[in-house]
């Protein structure tokens, strides 16, 4: 089997796991969710992930992608994955206890009110069970377990799926048939609280499913192993919440910045994470990806042609994704009805986020050169200027056009993050990526998407002929590929 085919089906497992799960909340929680919590409280959901995915960046200390690199190596994969493990229990325990003493003042400034300081709590008791589960998660990639992988996390997903149907719809109706039980714990606005009930399940019973990973630690902790480590992790810390600035900063940004009170900001904020939500799809290819490919870097590395892997990985993954890209905006007609109506107003941002995922995921490409030859902290400088470029956009346009400046900054910061890691690798580890090529995919995809938007109004009265008009462009688009770049992909795929 080609070492490409091995990665393409890798990807395909692993986006079973970490995929699939984020596709089942896509088609069955954001549409129910948008419907069951106004675009207010939505916003505020939105706002407490955003908390929480930076808390869990920051406690990580970036110890998946330390582990890979260390466990990888011959012999010390138990040494690396005890010590890991053991740092992550007590940056849990630091991390988790501020979270919770400091709930009331990140209520207040972050999430709009005070009141709601109790969700602070319950996005703790989630942050403490997924920092738990990062290291054995890990080992199962670097050992090439992605069925077991899958399984658990789609186990996590599916009962919270379950959990949150039985709180929103199960208790109101044995409250209505009269179930004292059920009328004691039940209330209309506690629905929030429910939704994050429901996490807690589904990352409780991950956490258990892990436990014979977590039974493989010896319980000891390496000091010197652990200062290698960290002083590896720690620029990549800052790659971390410099990503975290990126993908998550626009939702408290928004709830703070956007014009009205604390209600119409925090209903902008809701709209623009809805919406957001729809080009996700694009962010979960990323991510399965990113799960197959980082490890895969690493062990590729030593190999005699792996620079010419690197870019031929990197050709394909913009082949993939620009199909990705056409195919989620030319049926976007349809895929706006995952979420409720009054969110559709928000669809505007779709296109712009993207083609800036697009981008995130040609920067994870081009980043691994500094991974791989142990120069973390230029990744730190050039994700903290990403977050000087959103961070700029954010504060200078919010007030002026709300949601659509979030949109924006995304693009203007994975595009220079891309551009920036590609012409620094150049200089510290030369990969020959076909860039013109990668260039050409890009623009002729959004040639065909930009005749879609002018044919538009000539099909706009039959929804049928336009989605026929729009398969036809797809179409049109696959065919083009093919012919331009079919023996090539046959070649990479077949063997190297």
């Amino acid at each position: 089997m080609s070492i490409i085919k091995k990665l393409a089906g890798e990807t395909v497992i692993y986006g079973m796991g970490s995929v699939l799960p984020r596709f089942l909340n896509f088609i069955v929680l954001t549409p129910f969710l948008t419907r069951e919590l106004s675009e207010d409280l939505y916003g505020v959901y939105g706002i407490l992930y955003a908390i929480s995915a930076f808390m869990l960046l920051f406690l990580s200390l970036r110890m998946e992608t330390t582990f890979f690199r260390f466990g990888s190596e011959e012999g010390q994969l138990n040494r690396v994955f005890s010590t890991a493990c053991i740092a992550l229990i007590g940056s849990a325990f630091i991390g988790i206890s501020s979270l919770t003493l400091f709930s009331d003042w990140l209520a207040q400034n972050f999430v709009v009110t005070v009141s709601n300081s109790p969700y602070i709590k319950l996005i703790a008791i989630i942050v403490l069970l997924d920092l738990l589960t990062i290291i054995p998660f890990a080992r199962l990639r670097l050992e090439n377990r992605p069925y077991r992988f899958a399984a658990i996390k789609i186990i996590n997903v599916g009962v919270m799926i379950a959990l949150l149907f039985f709180l929103f719809k199960g208790l109101p109706f044995f409250a209505e048939s009269g179930m004292a039980w059920a009328n004691d714990f039940y209330h209309e606005e506690d629905k929030l609280t429910y939704a994050l009930w429901a996490n807690i399940g589904g990352s409780s019973v991950m956490f258990v499913l892990l436990l014979p990973g977590l039974a493989k630690i010896k319980w000891q902790f390496d000091t010197a192993l652990f200062k290698k480590m960290f002083w590896y992790a720690l620029p990549l810390i800052g790659v971390g919440v410099a990503g975290w600035i990126n993908n998550f900063s626009d939702r408290i940004l928004i709830g703070i910045l956007a014009v009205g009170d604390e209600v119409e900001r925090a209903r902008t904020s809701g709209i623009f994470n809805a919406c957001i939500k729809i080009a996700v799809l694009m962010q979960l290819f990323i991510t399965a990806f990113n799960y197959a490919a980082e490890p895969f870097f690493f062990k590729q590395a030593k190999e005699q042609e792996s620079r010419l892997i690197y870019a031929q990985v990197a050709q394909l993954f913009t082949i993939v994704g620009c199909v990705a890209f056409l195919g989620i905006l030319l049926y976007l007609d349809i895929a706006k009805h995952i979420i409720d109506e009054p969110y559709h107003e928000g669809l505007v941002i779709v296109p712009i986020v993207l083609l800036a995922y697009l981008f995130q995921g040609l920067f994870y490409n081009f980043s691994i050169w500094y991974k791989i030859t142990d120069k973390t902290w230029i990744g730190g400088i050039i994700a903290g200027l990403g977050s000087i470029v959103v961070l700029g956009i954010n504060f200078i346009l919010i007030p002026k056009i709300g949601y659509l400046a979030a949109a924006w900054s995304q693009l203007a910061c994975f595009a220079f993050m891309a551009m920036a890691s590609y012409w620094v690798g150049r200089r510290y580890y030369p990969i020959p990526y076909p860039i013109g090529k990668m260039l050409v995919y890009i623009i002729l995809a959004l040639g065909v998407y930009g005749v879609s938007e002018w044919l538009r109004p000539m099909f706009d009265h039959s929804f049928f002929i336009l989605l026929l008009v729009n398969t036809a462009l797809l179409l049109a688009y696959l065919i083009v590929l093919w012919i331009w770049e079919g023996k090539s992909i046959q070649q990479m795929i077949k063997g190297n």
